[in-house]
C-alpha cells in the first residue's frame, strides 16, 4: 500500500482529531483541516451530503487508491503519488489560513497554481530544489489541465511549463507519456470511472503533444471551439450552439469582440452558467472581454456565481430558480451594442454584475452577480416559504420587486415535472388533430411540445409553431427541437397579441390546449385576475390571425350545469383540513361549504369539483393549483361568450364536454360523492372541447 494511503488510514482511525493531525504529513494536515470546501458543485447531487464530509480529502484518497492498483513502474508510482497528495492542497486549510495565503500571494482560488505554491513552500524547508522536485512542482501546477483543455477551460499552451519540465527530467517521450497517462487516469477516474471511459480517447492525443514538447499542436485552438466545449452539456440537451453563435456573430461581430479571452483560463464556467441560455452565457463573456483590467489577467473565475446559484431542494441540489429568472431578466435588458462598447451600466437597484479583483491575487478576475440586501432576504424567504401557504405571497413580492410578469413565470419549481405532465396528456391531445385545417397551426402554450410532435408526425403538411411567453419553456423546446431534429418552430410571444408575431390571415389553426384557464387565472387584464375579458382578448387575438375557413380549437376546463349541490365524504383523515385550507387559499372565487360531520361536507357542485382538482394533484402542486381556476364557464355560457366575443363571423362547429379520464380513479380512495338525497353521484364533467371556425 502507498505510504500516503497508510497515512490517511491512520488519520481516519485515530479517535482524537488533534492527535491524528499532529502525526500527519503536511499535505494531509492541509487537506484534513479544509473548511468551506472549494469544490466544483456539478459533481455533487446534494449540498448537505457534501457538507457532512470532506470531499477534497475523499477525492485525493480515491485518486491514490487508483494509483495503488495501477501496474506501473516504481518511479512513475512515486512521482504520481507525490503529485496527487499535493495537487488539491490549496482547497484545504482553515478559513484563516486561506486568508493568510491570499495575503502572501498564494492563489488558492486557482487551486493548481496555489497547490504548486504550497508545495514549493513546504519543499524549500528541505533545501535547494532538485530536478525531481521541479518536475513534481510542474506536475502539481498543471494537474488537471488536460481535462480542462477538453472542457474548453484552458488553452493548450498552458501545458507548456510541464512540457519543458518533462524535457529536462525525462529523455524518453514514451516515459513522459506513461507518466502523464497514469497521472491523468488517477485524476479523472477519481471523479468518475465512467468519465474516464468517456474521455480516455481524447486524453491520449493531448498527452502525446505534451510529451513531444508541442502542447499547443500545429495550430492554436480557436476560441470558437473553446466556447463550444464550454457548452458541452447544453449542446447534449439540444442547444443549437453553431446556429446561435453564428447568428449573434453576424449581427454583432461577437467572435472578434471576444478575442481578448483567447489566452485566458476559465474556472467553474459550466457549473455557474450551463443553465443559462447561449445568448445569456455569451453576454457574460462579452462583459468580461470588455473589462478594462482584462489585459493584466490570466484567470477568470465564476466560482462566486456557482456557489450562489445552488441550494438543496427536497434533499437534492437544485439551481436557485428565483435567482436564475431574475438574472435572466437582467441580462435580457442589457443591450448588445452597449455591452460591446464597454457600457454595461444597469439601473436595477436590486441586482448588478461585478468584476472583482482581490488583494494578493493580481492575475485573477472574479465575475459575480450581487443582489441587494432586500432581494437576498426576499429570495431566502421564498426558499423558506416553499410548500407553505406563504409561498405564493413570497413569490408575488419577488415579482413586484423586480418587475416580473406573473404569467411569464408560472412555475418556479418542478418545471421539468410540469413539462412531463404536459407531455403525458398526448392521448387527450390526439383528438385535436381531427379538427386541424390548412397548412399552418399555432400551438399556444405548447408546454413540453407533445402536440407539436403529434402535428409533425400525423400531419406532416402542417407547419407547426409553438408560442409561449416563458423564456424557459422556449429554451427547453428549442433544445428538444435540435436534440430530436424536429421541424416545428417556437416563438416567444404573448397570446393576447398574436398579430405582433404572425401576419394576420396567415394562420389556419390556433390551438389552446389547457392554456386558457391559465391566462384567465394569471394575467391581470385591466388590473384584474380571473377576468373573462382575458379569455375574450385571447380568442380575439387568435381570430385576428386566422385565414378565412381557419379554426380555433379549445380544450380546457368546464363548469357543470345546473349548479346542484354535492355531499363529499372524506375517506382520508387529511380531507377536511385540506378543504378548510383550500377555502382560505383559493384565489379564484370564494368557496363556501357546510360542514355536516367530521368527515362530510355539502357544497355547490362546481366548488366541489374545483376543490377536487387540487386535492387530486396533492401537496406537491398545492401552491400552484390554488392560484388557478380550471372551470370558468358552463357549456351554455361558453357558447354565448364565444359568439359575443368573436361576432357573426365565428361559427361553433364542435362543442362537447366530458370527465377527463383518471379523476375518478385518482379520487377513489380519497372521497365518496353523493347528491343531497344520499345517492352516489358521479363526478361532473371536467373538460370541454370546442372548435370555432372563421367564416369567409
Amino acid at each position: 500500500m502507498l505510504k500516503s494511503l497508510e497515512a490517511i488510514e491512520r488519520y481516519r482511525h485515530t479517535p482524537s482529531a488533534e492527535e491524528a493531525l499532529s502525526a500527519a504529513p503536511p499535505w494531509l494536515k492541509l487537506l484534513a483541516s479544509a473548511e468551506a470546501p472549494v469544490v466544483n458543485l456539478e459533481r455533487f447531487a446534494s449540498l448537505r451530503e457534501m457538507a457532512l464530509s470532506n470531499p477534497v480529502l475523499d477525492y485525493v484518497e480515491r485518486s491514490l487508491r487508483l494509483l495503488d492498483a495501477l501496474p506501473v513502474s516504481y518511479w512513475i508510482k512515486e512521482l504520481a503519488e507525490e503529485t496527487l497528495v499535493w495537487c488539491e492542497t490549496a482547497k484545504g486549510g482553515t478559513y484563516r489560513e486561506r486568508l493568510g495565503w491570499q495575503a502572501q500571494g498564494i492563489n488558492f482560488r486557482v487551486h493548481n497554481i496555489g497547490s504548486a505554491q504550497l508545495y514549493e513552500r513546504y519543499r524549500t524547508a528541505g533545501g535547494p530544489a532538485s530536478e525531481r522536485s521541479q518536475l513534481v512542482r510542474a506536475l502539481v501546477e498543471t494537474h488537471g489541465l488536460v481535462g480542462q483543455e477538453l472542457r474548453g477551460e484552458v488553452p493548450p499552451q498552458d501545458h507548456d511549463p510541464l512540457a519543458r519540465a518533462l524535457e529536462r527530467s525525462l529523455d524518453s517521450i514514451e516515459e513522459r507519456e506513461r507518466l502523464l497517462t497514469a497521472l491523468n487516469y488517477c485524476i479523472i477516474a477519481a471523479v468518475s470511472p465512467a468519465l474516464w471511459a468517456e474521455v480516455e480517447p481524447l486524453v491520449a492525443p493531448v498527452v502525446r503533444r505534451i510529451a513531444a514538447g508541442n502542447p499547443a499542436g500545429d495550430a492554436p485552438l480557436p476560441l470558437r471551439e473553446r466556447l463550444r466545449r464550454l457548452r458541452t452539456q447544453s449542446i447534449r440537451r439540444g442547444e443549437d450552439f453553431a446556429g446561435g453563435l453564428d447568428a449573434l456573430d453576424a449581427r454583432h461581430g461577437l467572435l472578434a469582440a471576444l478575442r481578448p479571452l483567447a489566452p485566458k483560463t476559465f474556472w467553474y464556467v459550466e457549473s455557474a452558467l450551463e443553465d443559462f441560455s447561449l445568448e445569456q452565457f455569451l453576454k457574460v463573456f462579452a462583459i468580461v472581454a470588455r473589462d478594462a483590467s482584462l489585459p493584466d489577467v490570466k484567470h477568470v473565475s465564476f466560482e462566486n456565481v456557482m456557489n450562489a446559484m445552488y441550494y438543496d431542494y427536497k434533499g437534492s441540489k437544485k439551481i436557485n430558480v428565483y435567482k436564475k429568472r431574475i438574472i435572466e431578466k437582467y441580462l435580457g435588458e442589457l443591450d448588445w451594442d452597449r455591452i460591446l462598447a464597454g457600457d454595461v451600466r444597469h439601473d436595477n437597484p436590486h441586482l448588478r454584475h461585478r468584476l472583482v479583483r482581490k488583494e494578493g491575487l493580481p492575475d485573477t478576475l472574479f465575475f459575480e452577480f450581487e443582489f441587494s440586501a432586500a432581494a437576498d432576504k426576499l429570495i431566502d424567504f421564498c426558499v423558506e416559504a416553499e410548500k407553505s401557504s406563504l409561498y405564493e405571497k413570497a413569490v408575488l413580492l419577488l415579482f413586484d420587486l423586480f418587475g416580473l410578469r406573473r404569467d411569464a413565470y408560472d412555475r418556479f419549481h418542478n418545471e421539468e415535472t410540469y413539462l412531463a405532465d404536459m407531455n403525458s396528456t398526448a392521448d387527450y391531445k390526439k383528438v385535436i388533430l381531427d379538427y386541424v385545417v390548412g397548412e399552418k397551426a399555432l400551438d399556444i402554450g405548447p408546454g413540453g411540445g407533445v402536440l407539436l410532435d403529434l402535428l409533425e408526425e400525423r400531419l406532416p403538411h402542417v407547419k407547426a409553431v409553438g408560442i409561449d411567453i416563458s423564456q424557459s419553456v422556449i429554451e427547453a423546446l428549442t433544445r428538444k427541437k435540435h436534440a430530436e431534429a424536429r421541424g416545428w418552430e417556437v416563438l416567444q410571444g404573448d397570446a393576447l397579441a398574436l398579430k405582433d408575431y404572425v401576419e394576420p390571415g396567415s394562420v389556419d389553426t390556433v390551438i389552446f390546449s389547457s392554456i386558457l384557464h391559465e391566462l384567465y387565472s394569471y394575467i391581470p387584464y385591466n388590473g384584474t385576475r380571473f377576468n373573462r375579458d382575458t379569455v375574450a382578448a385571447a380568442l380575439r387575438s387568435a381570430f385576428d390571425v386566422l385565414a378565412p375557413g381557419g379554426r380555433i380549437i379549445i380544450r380546457d376546463g368546464i363548469m357543470t350545469e345546473p349548479d346542484a349541490r354535492r355531499v363529499i365524504r372524506f375517506l382520508q383523515p387529511d380531507g377536511l383540513p385540506w378543504l378548510e385550507r383550500y377555502s382560505r387559499d383559493f384565489a379564484g372565487r370564494k368557496i363556501v361549504y357546510e360542514r355536516l360531520s367530521d368527515h362530510e361536507v355539502v357544497l355547490p357542485v362546481n366548488d366541489a369539483m374545483e376543490f377536487l382538482y387540487t386535492y387530486t394533484w396533492g401537496e406537491e402542486a398545492y401552491v400552484h393549483e390554488v392560484q388557478e381556476q380550471f372551470g370558468y364557464f358552463t357549456p351554455s355560457e361558453y357558447e354565448r361568450f364565444i359568439r359575443d366575443a368573436l361576432g357573426e363571423k365565428a361559427e361553433i362547429v364542435a362543442l362537447r364536454h366530458y370527465l377527463q379520464e383518471g379523476y375518478t380513479e385518482a379520487l377513489a380512495d380519497k372521497v365518496a360523492v353523493f347528491d343531497e338525497e344520499g345517492r352516489a353521484a358521479p363526478l361532473p364533467d371536467s373538460t370541454c372541447f370546442i372548435v370555432v371556425e372563421r367564416r369567409a
